[in-house]
């Protein structure tokens, strides 16, 4: 099938080299030129231009977008929307608000042009594994793009969540389970990193993944890591979130559905990013004032 690739990042790239792995006939534009021409040696058609790629696609065309959600994706759009069609078909791949998603369908679907809201699971393994993807949107725009759905994902990897909005609120509660997933993982293995037992983290994560009930993918990725630094000792704490974890908690204040442990794994990423905090310096304190607990002080 013939695709429009917009974005060759990290999950871009890959979905191309799978997709022509698989057959079809991308035509791929990113901002860096070195970047197309990489995949233009791969066997996919370069575009210089969002209007130079829909000009290579024969009508009824489809453009799948992986840019960063909020502005990129609004900017892209823009400069799609006065090269395309009745009929044709635009996928945002990204991490966008599922509520972004629904406007874009309804904006575009008044000029006949087709939104899907593609959330995408599988990072960079996705090339070799396949990404999971979780499409909202009309139901014929999902089936004209079905072959494309099955060459990126696994067996059984891909489904229509329903109208549009779906595919990214799915994305977006998978992420916000992801974050505390890892949290777990991350208190648990500190745990035993603190026991004074000397304990070998790399083989208990294997022996975690031999038939526990807490084997996952994720410890699988712990054992990875544990296996080339032990102690972590080249990695900084510093967490960084991709902003769904935090729509995941504020969609549960809106819905009014407890959701501590996401809420509280969000608010140690925040944490982790403090050099220094000011709540525990005043914790500190307080245990001095009211109990006359001692204080480390700093020097200067």
């Amino acid at each position: 099938m013939e695709l429009g690739m917009i974005g060759l990042g990290r999950m871009g790239g890959n979905m191309v080299l799978r997709l022509l792995r698989g057959g079809h006939a991308p035509v791929v534009y990113d901002r860096d030129p070195a970047t197309v021409a990489r995949h233009v040696e791969a066997g996919a058609r370069g575009a210089a231009s969002p209007a130079d790629l829909v000009e290579q696609l024969r009508a009824p065309r489809a453009v799948w977008m992986m840019v960063p959600a909020g502005p990129p994706v609004e900017e892209t759009i823009e400069a799609l929307l006065p090269h395309l069609a009745p009929d044709d078909i635009v996928i945002d791949g990204g991490n966008s608000h599922f509520k972004d998603s629904s406007r874009r369908a309804e904006a575009l679907r008044a000029k006949g042009i087709h939104y899907l809201d593609a959330g995408t699971s599988g990072g960079i393994w996705g090339l070799e594994e396949g990404y999971c993807l979780m499409v909202g949107g009309e139901k014929a725009a999902f089936d004209r793009i079905e072959p494309v759905l099955r060459t990126l994902a696994p067996e059984d990897g891909y489904l229509h969540t329903g109208r549009s909005g779906s595919g990214h609120f799915t994305k977006m509660v998978h992420n916000g389970i992801e974050y505390g997933l890892m949290q777990a993982y991350a208190e648990g293995f500190e745990i035993l990193n603190a026991s004074g037992l000397d304990l070998d983290l790399a083989r208990i994560a294997r022996l975690w993944n031999r038939g526990s009930v807490v084997r996952s993918w994720l410890l699988e990725l712990t054992q990875a890591a544990l296996e080339k630094d032990p102690r972590l000792q080249g990695i900084e704490g510093y967490v960084e979130d991709s902003g769904e974890g935090r729509w995941t908690v504020l969609q549960a204040l809106d819905s009014e559905v407890p959701a501590p442990l996401i809420a509280l794994s969000l608010m140690e990423r925040f944490r982790s990013r403090q050099a220094e905090s000011f709540g525990n310096k005043l914790l500190t304190a307080l245990r001095r004032e009211f109990g006359g607990h001692a204080v480390r002080t700093r020097s200067g």
